[in-house]
C-alpha cells in the first residue's frame, strides 16, 4: 500500500465563481450599485437553529454550528445522534424543519447543485465502478462536473498523488481494499476542488494503518489546501488524534464544542491530575515522597505507583490549581533532596469527556421531563 504523498498541493481556482454569491447575508453593499463588501471572514459552514423532524422524531434540534477554513471539526457521537441528518442538510439533500445553514455562502435548501460544486463530500458507504479503474473514475466525476478535459487530467494526477494512489490508478477499484477505496473516494471529491470536505464516518471497517494514512491525509489538506473539514464519527481515539475542535452529539442536539482544552473545562471533572516520577531507592524514601506531596496545599490525593518505576498520580480540587501544585512540587523536591525527574500534567481523554457530557444532558433531559 502506497503512502499517501506529503507533497504541498497547489490551490487551484478551477472553473467555479468565487464572488460572493447574491443575497449572501454573509456581505453587505457598499452603495447602489456597488460590489459587495465583506463584514469580515466567514465561516465556511454555519448553521443557526437548525432543526430536522420526520413526524414526532427530532432528529436535529436548533443546531448552531461553526466550520472555518483551515481546520478540522468532529462531529462526534453515537449512530442516531443526528450526524448525517445534519450532514444531509448541509449538501441540500433534505430540506430543514425551521432555522438556516449556510455553506461557503450558500443556502443548501435553495440552491444545493451550486453548494455541491463547491463542496467535496465523501459517505460512509463510498461506491465506484468496480470495473473501471480508479484514474476512470475519477474522470467520470470531472465530467459530471463539466471540468474542461485537460484541467481535468492535471487535477486527476494531483489527487492521486495527494492520497497515495498513483500506482494503483489504472487498476480495476474491485481490486482496491478497502482503506483505498476510501482514499480514492478522497481524490474523487477533491476533483473540484472544493472550499469544504465533509466526510461521514471516512475510517469505520479500515485497518490500523489504512486509518493512520487517511488521517494523516487530511490533516495535509488543511495544511495544504485551507479547507474546512467536517469529519462525522462515533470513534473517540481518531477524533481526539486529528481534529482541531470537536462536537458532541447526543440525540440531536450539540451539547458541547470547542477544543479539547473548552471540554475539559466545560466537562472535566473539578480536580486535576499529576503525574510525578520520582528516583526512590526504599521504602522509606516513598514514604517519604508521599509525605512531601500529600503536604502540598490543594493536593486531596495521592497514589503510588504500582512499580517503583512507574510515576505518583496527584489529585488536585480545584483544577485550576494544576499549575501552581506543579510548581509547588518542584519546589518541594529541591528543598527536600528528593530526586525529581518529571512532573506532567495529565489531560482527560475524550472518551472521560463524552461520558460525562452525555450523561450530563441525559440528566438534564430526565429533570426536563419530570
Amino acid at each position: 500500500m502506497t503512502a499517501p504523498s506529503t507533497r504541498p498541493v497547489r490551490k487551484k481556482v478551477g472553473n467555479r465563481p468565487r464572488s460572493t454569491p447574491p443575497g449572501d447575508p454573509g456581505a453587505r453593499v457598499a452603495g447602489a450599485g456597488g460590489p459587495p463588501v465583506e463584514d469580515g471572514p466567514r465561516a465556511p459552514i454555519r448553521t443557526r437553529g437548525l432543526t430536522k423532524m420526520y413526524g414526532d422524531l427530532v432528529a436535529v434540534d436548533h443546531l448552531d454550528l461553526e466550520v472555518q477554513a483551515g481546520e478540522i471539526f468532529g462531529l462526534l457521537g453515537q449512530n442516531g445522534a443526528g450526524k448525517t441528518t445534519t450532514i444531509l442538510m448541509l449538501l441540500g439533500l433534505t430540506e430543514p424543519t425551521e432555522g438556516q445553514a449556510r455553506v461557503v455562502g450558500l443556502d443548501p435548501a435553495r440552491r444545493p447543485l451550486e453548494v455541491k460544486r463547491r463542496v467535496g463530500y465523501l459517505p460512509d458507504a463510498v461506491g465506484f465502478y468496480g470495473d473501471l479503474s480508479g484514474r476512470d473514475n475519477l474522470r467520470y466525476t470531472a465530467r459530471l462536473n463539466r471540468i474542461p478535459r485537460d484541467e481535468a487530467e492535471e487535477a486527476i494526477d494531483e489527487a492521486l498523488e495527494q492520497v497515495g494512489l498513483s500506482a494503483r490508478a489504472d487498476d480495476a477499484t474491485d481490486t482496491y481494499s478497502r482503506g483505498m477505496l476510501q482514499r480514492l473516494g478522497i481524490a474523487d471529491a477533491l476533483i473540484k476542488d472544493p472550499d469544504v470536505l465533509i466526510l461521514d464516518e471516512p475510517t469505520t471497517a479500515i485497518d490500523p494503518l489504512g486509518v493512520t494514512e487517511i488521517l494523516d491525509l487530511l490533516r495535509a489538506l488543511v495544511r495544504d489546501r485551507s479547507m474546512a473539514i467536517l469529519l462525522s464519527s462515533h470513534l473517540l481515539n481518531q477524533v481526539q488524534h486529528v481534529c482541531d475542535r470537536i462536537g458532541i452529539f447526543a440525540a440531536g442536539k450539540l451539547i458541547g464544542q470547542g477544543t479539547m482544552a473548552d471540554l475539559a473545562k466545560r466537562f472535566g471533572e473539578d480536580a486535576a491530575h499529576i503525574e510525578a516520577e520520582f528516583e526512590t531507592a526504599d521504602d522509606a524514601a516513598a514514604g517519604r515522597v508521599r509525605e512531601v506531596l500529600a503536604a502540598i496545599p490543594g493536593v486531596t490525593d495521592v497514589a503510588a505507583p504500582a512499580r517503583p518505576s512507574d510515576p505518583w498520580t496527584v489529585t488536585v480540587r480545584p483544577a485550576a490549581e494544576d499549575a501552581r501544585v506543579r510548581r509547588a512540587i518542584l519546589a518541594a523536591a529541591t528543598s527536600t533532596g528528593l530526586d525529581l525527574t518529571s512532573v506532567r500534567a495529565i489531560a482527560p481523554s475524550l472518551e472521560e469527556l463524552y461520558r460525562r457530557a452525555v450523561e450530563r444532558a441525559a440528566h438534564g433531559h430526565a429533570r426536563d421531563v419530570r
